[in-house]
């Protein structure tokens, strides 16, 4: 096989890993991530289509390093061909002659109805959200009453072999901060990987005060309430999670704390980002995205594609700067970029 052109930066982080939003659209309207009444969704001729996205992951894997390949959204679960997808991915083969790894994220909703098809098309990990075990408080946070049917998609995973299931939450406060015990006894004993993620200014503009959030030591400290922790010996490598080993009330397991904010990671970051209307981002925070869905479309050869996306990767910052003086939220919310 050729050697792959690695996505590399001038900071000298290699992009192995690939996000691939599938869709902007979501069947939740969480309060931190948008308005009650939903977002202008793009109109789907400006989306990829399923040839396309198909084409732009075999370039990543087999001309530019890609070694794992996310699916995310909005809600891609809401993707109708998602395992269509999945199993053209694992049909690839990477630069050092494996199976791409393949992970979704996922708000579960409906996921117990296709843990299985996905489980036999390839997928082999899936992260879902879920930031409280009461169900009023979930009804809350997402604006739909739909705690029951997360659960049973969880329990789907699990059944299905996609493992590690990993459980992702927010922490706010006055909302679910107190849930923090309850959530991870919860995943504890499922034998799901819980990881806490400090709040990011990703939603709507006025929902996020760097002032107010709970921190990463906000809840190990919570944590320490009710369980022993000790530092998972394992390396942290390029994964954004610190991870702790969890015991106590005859529980056992690990936790992670993605300390995005107060202990950023992006001098180890790895990824790359392909929204759902085509465009590569090199940063969840970036102001500048580079269309590679125009390119397609006006008839590109592999070579200009690869040449773009090595491009655009270069251009990646140092960090995501959101302790810096000036700091601006990007224009795409969460949602819109993928997560």
């Amino acid at each position: 096989m050729t050697p792959p052109l690695l996505l590399t930066d001038r900071y000298g982080r290699i992009g192995r890993d690939l996000r691939v939003s599938l869709t902007d659209r979501c069947n939740l309207r969480c309060t931190y991530c948008m308005p009650a009444e939903g977002l202008d969704w793009l109109p789907k001729e400006s989306t990829l289509t399923d040839e396309e996205i198909i084409r732009l992951i075999r370039i990543g894997v087999t001309r530019l390093g890609i070694r794992n390949v996310r699916f995310t959204g909005g809600e891609p679960l809401l993707r109708k061909s998602l395992e269509q997808i999945v199993a053209a991915t694992t049909a690839l083969r990477t630069d050092d002659g494996r199976v791409p790894t393949t992970a979704l994220t996922t708000n579960a909703l409906g996921l117990a109805r296709r843990a299985s098809g996905l489980a036999d098309a390839g997928l082999q990990r899936v992260n879902i959200s879920l930031d409280t075990v009461d169900r009023a408080t979930y009804a809350q946070l997402t604006r739909r009453d739909r705690l029951p049917d997360v659960i049973s998609g969880i329990d789907a995973a699990l059944d299905a072999g996609l493992r590690p299931v990993k459980i992702n939450a927010v922490a706010m406060p006055g909302i679910n901060s107190d849930h923090i015990i309850d959530l991870a006894a919860f995943c504890l004993q499922r034998g799901a990987q819980l990881r806490f993620i400090e709040q990011m200014p990703l939603g709507p503009r006025d929902q996020w005060d760097r002032t107010h959030m709970v921190t990463a030591e906000d809840i190990l400290r919570e944590l320490r309430s009710a369980f022993t922790l000790t530092p998972a010996s394992e390396p942290r490598g390029s994964a954004p999670a610190a991870l702790w080993n969890v015991t106590g009330h005859g529980l056992s397991g690990t936790i992670g704390i993605i300390a995005s904010v107060t202990h950023s990671f992006c001098g180890a970051c790895d990824r790359t980002r392909l929204t759902a209307d085509g465009a590569i981002r090199n940063c969840l925070f970036a102001h500048e995205e580079f269309s590679l869905r125009d390119l397609l479309r006006d008839g590109a050869n592999d070579e200009a594609i690869v040449d773009a996306w090595l491009n655009a990767m270069w251009a990646k910052k140092p960090g995501h700067g959101i302790d810096d003086e000036g700091f601006l939220q990007p224009e795409r919310p969460m949602s819109a970029i993928g997560g």
